[in-house]
């Protein structure tokens, strides 16, 4: 028969072998559960890393996108201020012809009213009391009854032609 204190002592072995199966399976358990945790940590790392290099290498081409718009804005406003300068200048010489306009009006109504006081001393003026009809009427070219044409010679002074 069997001794009870061999059976304790067999159960007893199961239950020491059970309880070390349990502990050796908590300690593996706990071993991979932490190694799991280290890989998740350390992949999350990794991918923190990659996620920070693509940003620093976007960093570097907005900076450049930046630099370029930079250098854009300042060749714009140069432009601009070129055409300000431009324009204030265009106005400047409209000034200035327009000036010069007047100014040549006055001494066109001045060579104007010398031609009709000359033509209102000349006989042979056109509308001049005594003329005859045969005169020109015609101020750039007409001729006189000597055959004189007036303002045909470069100088302005009448020449006969022959």
């Amino acid at each position: 028969m069997v001794n009870p204190l061999e059976v304790d002592v067999d159960n007893a072995t199961v239950i020491w072998t059970i309880v070390a199966v349990f502990v050796l399976v908590a300690i593996v358990a706990t071993v991979l559960i932490r190694s799991r945790s280290r890989s998740r940590v350390e992949r999350k790392r990794t991918v923190a890393r990659e996620i920070r290099e693509r940003a620093d290498s976007d960093r570097i081409g907005i900076q450049r996108r930046e630099a370029e718009a930079a250098k854009v804005d300042a060749a714009a406003r140069m432009a601009q201020a070129e055409a300000d300068a431009s324009a204030a200048d265009a106005a400047r010489l409209q000034t200035r012809a327009r000036e010069r306009s007047e100014h040549a009006r006055g001494e066109r109504s001045e060579l104007n009213e010398q031609l009709r006081t000359a033509d209102e001393i000349d006989p042979d003026a056109p509308n001049a009391p005594g003329r005859d009809d045969n005169v020109a009427d015609d101020r750039g070219g007409r001729t006189t009854r000597d055959g004189l044409g007036r303002g045909s010679a470069r100088d302005g002074w009448d020449r006969p032609h022959g």
